[in-house]
């Protein structure tokens, strides 16, 4: 079985590193046969050394492989086709319009783009097929793993759909009660699955499996409690001779909010100047649409409950709330106007919120901004989801890059946990790489269903209260 994993991530590197190898000999057959010739006559006749080209070949591969990597573009195998391909298309356009840019002042002045955009065309047609590729022969020697799933007494269909839609790459073939019997389940374990999933079971008997599997080598998959990705963002200490962790009572640091708030104001500007003419014009079909209202003003809540006005292009009809009750938007909700599908589509319904940004109101990532009787609603049966306003609320968030929509709001809660509990300035810069990404998948715009609305109200996704031994 060891053997097995490491010939998986031997061979996804390869396939990986071979995708990019590609690519970056597109770019130097454009360079060494186009653009260098033309810069070598902008400086005329200064020829560069067979160290040169090589300078300039590994500057395009390491900016290749940092977008690829930050984009997910290299998990060939791990994630989907479409996502492995969006990601290398996007981190294509960023290294491409870094290295024009680069060309441009080597020259001196914008050089053409033709064999640019050629070049291009030829590296997202080599991405398309080579992912392909590569999943299909990595999804053919390497069959979804077999897992044995343990359970509590929480309804395990909501499990089971998530891992439904990775059955290329996950299979649970048997799922038991913790109820069952330690022993029981200490028998079956061993009969050769592929990995173990531990979903919602009481911390003692979580703990005696975990550490049962570690003994056997055997892999195990665990859904986290809040307390979990609580402790997974500590500080490890060594003031003693015992590991010690440390959880802050601060969520930032002085220094941390500081240069978050330097970064949201220079890219709220500079989005501003960017983004005004689609501005104006959205706001010119909204008003010929239907005469109402362009800006759709509600409250919510940002760090430590605080209450404002939030600001989005209205998308729905001006009469969507009449009734005064807040719910959110459902799957093909009738509320929403033509307008305003295409705008939620492609998120320019949000740009308003930029203001807010610059008020100081909003950081461009953090927990999304929820309204007050929502999270009214939720505290009752699920006290925790005050976490998530120990920051600023934000624009976009972790768990709008690695959720959906429609995540419950316990899974919303502990994606959010994620980021307060790991902040960097990079996580802050890479999920701003990443947000762009999520523009153009539906499935993070869409409503929630029915199912999900009754599920919400329930609040059925709160986590049980334990004991201190660990005892529901």
């Amino acid at each position: 079985m060891k053997r097995l994993e490491s010939l998986k991530r031997i061979g996804v590197l390869w396939l990986s590193f071979i995708g990019v190898l590609m690519q970056a000999a597109v770019y130097t057959y454009a360079w060494m046969n186009y653009y260098y010739p033309i810069i070598n006559n902008f400086n005329r006749g200064l020829k560069f050394t067979k160290n040169g080209h090589i300078l300039v070949i590994l500057i395009y591969v390491v900016l290749l492989l940092f977008f690829n990597n930050t984009y997910g573009g290299m998990k060939i195998g791990y994630l989907k086709t479409v996502d492995v391909f969006l990601s290398q298309v996007f981190a294509l356009f960023f290294v491409n319009a870094i290295t024009y840019a680069q060309l441009s002042l080597m020259n001196n002045w914008l050089v053409p783009l033709d064999y640019f955009a050629a070049a291009t065309l030829v590296q997202v047609l080599i991405a398309g097929i080579f992912t392909w590729l590569g999943n299909t022969v990595y999804r053919r020697v390497f069959p979804p793993r077999e897992i044995l799933l343990i359970h509590g007494e929480r309804d395990i269909e909501d499990v089971l759909r998530k891992f439904e839609t990775r059955r290329d790459k996950y299979k649970i073939t048997k799922c038991m009660d913790i109820r069952g019997g330690i022993k029981e389940l200490q028998k079956e374990i061993l009969k050769g699955y592929g990995a173990v999933m531990l979903w919602d079971i009481p911390t003692m008997e979580r703990n005696l499996l975990l550490k049962y599997c570690y003994s056997k080598f055997i892999r195990v998959y665990v859904m986290p409690k809040i307390p979990d990705v609580m402790i997974k963002g500590a500080d490890q200490l060594h003031l003693f001779d015992t590991p010690i962790f440390l959880t802050r009572e601060y969520a930032l640091t002085v220094g941390q909010r500081t240069a978050k708030r330097m970064i949201d104001l220079i890219c709220a500007l500079i989005l501003l100047v960017i983004a005004s003419p689609f501005m104006l014009v959205t706001s010119v079909f909204i008003k010929c649409y239907d005469g109402g209202p362009v800006l759709y003003k509600q409250t919510r809540c940002t760090r430590d409950g605080r209450k404002f006005q939030i600001m989005k292009f209205r998308s729905m009809r001006v009469d969507a709330e009449k009734d005064g009750v807040a719910r959110l938007a459902a799957k093909n909700d009738s509320r929403i106007t033509p307008i305003g599908k295409f705008i939620r589509m492609v998120r320019i319904d949000e740009l308003p919120q930029l203001f807010n940004i610059l008020r100081g109101d909003m950081s461009f990532i953090g927990p999304r901004p929820e309204r007050p009787e929502i999270i009214e609603q939720y505290v009752e049966e699920m006290p925790e989801f005050v976490f998530r306003m120990r920051v600023k609320a934000g624009l976009a968030g972790y768990a709008q890059v690695y959720g959906k929509y429609n995540t419950t709001p316990y899974d919303k809660l502990k994606l959010d946990l994620t980021y307060i509990e790991n902040y960097s300035v990079w996580l802050d810069l890479k999920l701003m790489l990443l947000t762009l990404k999520i523009l153009i998948k539906p499935e993070s715009t869409e409503g929630v269903d029915s199912a999900q609305v009754t599920a919400m109200k329930a609040l059925k996704t709160e986590e049980p209260w334990e004991n201190e031994d660990g005892k529901e």
